[in-house]
């Protein structure tokens, strides 16, 4: 069996720490795109780090849950799911 092509994703801010919540048929281009900031959405966040990626075989699917993740029960979600995550990527605040 082929691996499911559809993601849904999640990207973290390190400039304003909030989610970028997408879709894709193709996870690496899609990231290239967002680094290299030729999205006007994501270009002014970056850097951006992958935080979370769903894969689904039903483009349908995946489209679900990107648009549960955009609301706001999906993103206090994100942020239970992803606690010690976000404290590993989180930049430190400095000390006075």
């Amino acid at each position: 069996m082929e691996h499911p092509k559809f993601c849904a994703y999640v990207l973290y801010s390190l400039k304003d720490d909030q989610f970028y919540i997408g879709y894709t048929s193709n996870f690496e281009r899609r990231m290239q795109v967002h680094t290299d900031g030729k999205t006007k959405s994501t270009a002014p966040r970056r850097p951006f780090i992958p935080i979370h990626c769903e894969y689904y075989f039903a483009k349908s699917d995946a489209l679900r849950r990107e648009e549960y993740f955009k609301t706001t029960a999906g993103k206090r979600t994100l942020r239970l799911m992803l606690k010690d995550s976000l404290n590993e990527v989180k930049p430190k605040k400095a000390q006075p």
